[in-house]
């Protein structure tokens, strides 16, 4: 399951304005929170006085607190990876380690006697070290993982390394954060961020439910807003992008075809899914409209090209059904185009194919719909197997 949370920053804004913000977030899901305590001024005194009154905010909108740290912070305050009392006081939740200690260190705070989670940047720690800590026999559900965000413009992670450490760190069944920026006017963060705080540059200007459903669907199972104040519109977008999918309807008989796909190697889990905004084109027919949108699950089976994502479950299912040739004037699809087989090839008729590279319109396919080209991003982390929802843009 997702969980969701807000950045928040108690060194730049007052209390009670962060402790309205926490309580607009709580009422759409949001469960985290995550500020940055290292980069906070003032003697160990004031700076441990602050977060105390922080964490208690946020604890009663029913958030858990993670605190970014670093060897660093921790000397100044007064602690050592054999000893967090100090924060144990304030009743944190999670450490989140911007700077790890080697691995005898971070062994030892993840014993620690208070329950605290250690959560390592998974931007900048090498996965090897997790995976010692894991091999040692660490509690996993202690140890968490979460990427840094960058606040200038073209210094975000790098798409493909964020999907290489993803991978290696999902295998561990590690929790893995991330941020996606919200494009409020006026938000702020840690060193004058303007242009939002996002993990991932590539992702930095897509809509925010957009940034969140392709940090999910590449393994990140806890998302960050970066910056603040979302708003209550991305707030809702969000929730309603990741919130857990709902039972769907499985047309009679195919409990027994989905069995036997298990020859395919493919084991389904009918209640996780991603989700891909179509826009709809040409007044489609009920049948179109239904096999697009409605039916469920769509996936491909694994031995398609490179030229277009394939489900083929629908033919089967509508094999009775007439998809009617309309006549398309292009001499190819684009990518992004969303096609359907219609009855000039009716072997296949009812298919739906997302074309990834352009391909011949030889009147064997109806245009059905076309995916804006940010939200194709998602085409690089579906995966063989992957349950896939079309929802109606926006």
């Amino acid at each position: 399951m997702t969980v969701l949370g807000v950045s928040v920053y108690p060194d730049l804004r007052p209390l009670e304005e962060i402790r309205a913000y926490l309580e607009r977030a709580a009422k759409h899901g949001f469960t985290r929170v995550f500020t940055s305590m290292f980069s906070v001024p003032g003697t160990p005194e004031e700076v441990l006085a602050l977060f105390t009154e922080f964490n208690a905010a946020a604890h009663a909108c029913g958030m858990e607190v993670s605190l970014d740290i670093n060897p660093e912070c921790m000397d100044r305050l007064g602690a050592t990876p054999n000893d967090l009392s100090v924060f144990a006081g304030i009743k944190a939740d999670i450490l989140r380690m911007d700077g790890a200690y080697g691995e005898d260190d971070n062994f030892a705070m993840l014993q620690n006697p208070y329950g605290m989670k250690i959560e390592y940047n998974a931007s900048a720690l090498d996965p090897a070290s997790i995976e010692a800590l894991v091999a040692r026999g660490v509690d996993k559900n202690r140890i968490l993982a979460c990427h840094n965000f960058y606040p200038q413009r073209y210094t975000g992670f790098r798409w493909d390394k964020f999907r290489e450490v993803n991978d290696r760190l999902s295998r561990l069944g590690i929790r893995i954060g991330a941020f996606v920026a919200s494009h409020a006017p006026d938000s702020h963060g840690v060193w004058d961020a303007t242009c939002g705080l996002p993990t991932v540059e590539r992702l930095r200007d897509y809509p925010a439910d957009l940034q969140a459903r392709i940090l999910a669907a590449a393994g990140t199972t806890d998302i960050f807003f970066g910056n603040a104040y979302a708003t209550e519109e991305e707030l809702s977008a969000v929730e309603e992008a990741l919130k857990p999918a709902e039972p769907r309807y499985i047309k009679p008989g195919l409990e027994e075809e989905i069995a036997s796909w298990e020859c395919f190697g493919l084991h389904l889990d009918l209640e996780s899914r991603k989700i891909v905004r179509v826009e709809p084109l040409y007044d489609l027919s009920p049948v179109e409209r239904e096999i697009l949108f409605d039916f469920y699950p769509l996936l491909d089976m694994g031995d398609s090209s490179e030229w277009i994502w394939r489900t083929r479950v629908p033919r089967v299912f509508y094999a009775d059904e007439t998809i009617v040739p309309r006549r398309y004037p292009g001499a190819e699809f684009e990518v992004g185009s969303v096609v359907m087989v219609n009855d000039n090839y009716r072997h296949y008729a009812g298919e739906v194919q997302v074309v990834l590279r352009p391909i011949v319109n030889d009147g064997t396919r109806n245009l059905v719909g076309r995916i804006d080209p940010e939200e194709m991003t998602l085409f690089d982390v579906i995966h063989d197997g992957d349950l896939v929802t079309f929802v109606p843009a926006r």
